[in-house]
């Protein structure tokens, strides 16, 4: 799949911003006045940064606002609608926190799990897509919500849950690396199935659709080589998990918790970029790419 710049800031933006909302609801001691709004700026700048970014993905963005009425049937939509009630949500609790210090826990706890609920609806957007077996499995969803969480952990200063949640992020990327590896023959699809004449004999590809390139060449059959793939596996790794952790480890300084942040998110941004650009879609064996 085509790793479009916009859909991975989204990703990996949006996720950060619903995890630190998700913490920041379910804290007991919430932060009041200018340091909770410093707070809840950096979620919603985050949040609202990421769902705007990946507008920019679409051929006509100002049609977005009609993703919200496909909520019964798209993943899309679905997150759409997710989005704008966390948003509400803890923008309610937001303001009686910051500017009367009252905290109401109910509606924490409601955005807390909205905001969850909003990151794994954004996993199935591609979760659910048999056309991707590389995507097609629950670890996607575990994935998002588990490095949402541990983003926002870091930006939130819960150091104990940040590290452990990490190395959690780092045992299931890792998993999904390995599986994704195989999952495309694993699913059976070939170029006989995909043309259903596997029952005549043996199916090859006479000659390409045609000689230039189209939308689905474009979008769908990016390639990346193995050991390409690998080299950036290893550089996401130790910016998303190895670097965050052993900075959380060090006697605690500010300049160490922002590095830690700032890893993580470069680490992830190369995690995002393989997710997409790694995928096999099976238009693919039709051009001979898979």
């Amino acid at each position: 799949m085509h790793p479009a710049r916009s859909i991975i800031l989204f990703t990996s933006l949006s996720g950060l911003g619903f995890g630190l909302l998700a913490w920041l609801g379910i804290d007991g001691d919430a932060p009041t006045g200018w340091v909770g709004f410093i707070f809840f700026a950096i979620a919603y700048a985050l949040a609202c940064g990421g769902l705007m970014a990946s507008t920019f993905h679409l051929g006509h963005p100002e049609r977005a606002i009609k993703a919200f009425s496909q909520w019964r049937s798209s993943w899309l939509s679905r997150e759409g609608v997710a989005a704008v009630a966390t948003l509400v949500v803890m923008g309610v609790y937001a303001f009686f926190l910051v500017f009367f210090g009252l905290q109401i826990s109910i509606l924490g706890w409601i955005g807390a799990a909205l905001a969850i609920v909003t990151v794994y609806t954004t996993s199935m957007i591609y979760a659910q897509l048999k056309t991707v077996p590389r995507w097609n499995t629950p670890l996607t969803s575990a994935l998002f919500i588990c490095l949402a969480l541990a983003g926002g952990a870091l930006l939130s200063g819960r150091v104990l849950f940040a590290i452990n949640l990490l190395v959690i992020a780092a045992i299931i990327q890792v998993i999904w690396w390995q599986q994704g590896d195989t999952r495309f023959s694993e699913s059976g699809t070939t170029l006989a199935s995909a043309t259903g004449l596997g029952s005549i004999g043996k199916v090859r590809a006479f000659e390409p659709p045609h000689t230039g390139t189209n939308y689905l060449m474009d979008e769908f059959m990016h390639v990346v080589g193995r050991k390409h793939a690998q080299k950036l596996r290893a550089i996401a790794l130790v910016l998303m998990i190895g670097l965050p952790i052993l900075f959380l480890l060090l006697p605690f300084a500010h300049l160490f918790a922002l590095l830690a942040v700032v890893s993580h998110l470069a680490g992830v941004f190369v995690s995002r970029w393989l997710f997409f650009a790694e995928a096999e879609h099976v238009v693919g064996l039709y051009y001979g790419k898979r």
